[in-house]
């Protein structure tokens, strides 16, 4: 009891003094809701959308059930989870937080995952993308081609070990019995991707319609949490709460020999990712190993920002947000520790400098530019995505409101 009435006052107290800080520091509030705004108009909607609906298809189409069954035998040794959780893994890395956390809870809104598998699932389903990560990080931030798949091997591998650890999380006996009497049939596969799309009776319209307004409602959710983080990372500076938590940070960073000038960047990190990165890569005083040992830890915990999206989604379940939280920090770890070990063979003696030893790969430079092409080609006309996709979500709204009437 007493607990509880402690985390009423300190959360009524937060949002108090953020209120008042918003009132004090007007421009700072504004500036800091303008780039939230702008990283969600410009690049998250225009990027998540299309993976929302399609996402949305699949499932109601019945081609997640279909490659349920067929990755079935690679899920559960692996993760302990259902094949269907092969089609979140793999939706959440191509297209980044956090479309892992929304397909893992609507194919738990269907009922094709227990509430461990869930949890399971959630904890390493959620990825930035190999976009962020190449084109914004390495280029953007670094200047450097190299780090994005320094940064993409510790990133990937890294929440792939959390997978395999959490296959241990709410184990039971039960679940053994049920994985050896499973088996692999293809056209048990084809029947249920029929049967699943029989069973959903609504027409194609119908549908598509459902997705669009469900992809846009999260990604509304998920815009508001970008306004409303930016603001608070913005606050907590110019509040100087954030040099009082890198005055703590700072003496175990110098137990790991890095520089104080990390501790501030890397608080904005843990709050939001992308601009912990940018600011851990203007860091003069550290060197580029510490750099990357940090932004890989930065990308694997995911920001306050990203997290609270996540508990968003997940509230509509009954999937806990505990589980994903601990996930994260085992990935944060897991993506430094990686980054460290690999350093040595990727960069070798030229670690302290801004180049790799060797020239990249034709297929690796043709990729990067590819990206370039694609980010310029985002920040263009992603504007113009989200207002039709919103005027597209106005017009289907407000037709069934009338069609209800």
């Amino acid at each position: 009891m007493i607990q509880s009435k402690l985390k009423t006052i300190f959360l009524a107290l937060g949002a108090t003094l953020i209120a008042v800080s918003m009132i004090i520091l007007p421009v700072e509030t504004f500036e800091a809701s303008k780039r939230g705004l702008n990283i969600w108009w410009g690049t998250v909607f225009p990027s998540l959308f299309p993976f929302f609906v399609i996402s949305e298809l699949l499932i109601g189409f019945g081609v997640v059930k279909f490659i349920g069954i067929i990755l079935e035998p690679l899920m559960r040794p692996l993760f302990r989870v259902p094949g269907v959780g092969g089609f979140a893994w793999a939706m959440g890395m191509a297209s980044g937080n956090p479309a892992g956390a929304k397909i893992t809870a609507r194919l738990r809104e269907e009922k094709q995952i227990s509430k461990i598998e869930a949890e399971r699932l959630v904890s390493f389903t959620n990825y930035s993308s190999p976009l962020f990560i190449f084109v914004a990080v390495s280029v953007g931030f670094f200047h450097n081609k190299g780090l994005g798949i320094l940064f993409a091997i510790a990133h990937y591998l890294g929440n792939i070990l959390v997978g395999l650890i959490m296959r241990f999380y709410g184990y039971s006996k039960k679940e053994k019995l049920e994985v050896k009497n499973k088996k692999f049939r293809v056209w048990e596969a084809v029947r249920a991707l029929h049967r699943t799309r029989i069973e959903d009776k609504r027409p194609i319209g119908k549908l598509l319609g459902d997705a669009v307004v469900s992809s846009i409602h999260t990604l509304l959710m998920i815009g508001g949490f970008i306004i409303l983080f930016s603001v608070i990372n913005r606050l907590l500076f110019h509040l100087q709460i954030t040099a009082l938590l890198a005055s703590v940070i700072k003496e175990f960073f110098a137990t790991l020999h890095f520089p104080k000038q990390l501790t501030i960047p890397f608080i904005s990190g843990l709050f939001e990712i992308t601009i912990g990165s940018d600011l851990v890569s203007r860091v003069k005083e550290s060197t580029l190993l510490q750099q990357s040992i940090l932004t890989s830890f930065i990308l694997g915990f995911g920001g306050f920002s990203i997290q609270a999206q996540v508990a968003s989604i997940l509230a509509q379940t009954d999937i806990r947000f505990k589980p994903f939280f601990i996930a994260r920090i085992l990935h944060g770890l897991f993506a430094a520790i990686i980054t460290l070990l690999i350093w040595g063979p990727i960069f070798g003696k030229h670690h302290e400098t801004n180049k790799l030893p060797i020239s990249l790969p034709v297929f690796l430079q043709d990729s990067h530019s590819f990206l370039d092409k694609l980010s310029q080609w985002g920040i263009e006309y992603g504007p113009i995505i989200t207002i039709c996709s919103l005027l597209l979500y106005i017009f289907i709204y407000s037709k069934r409101n009338v069609y209800r009437k």
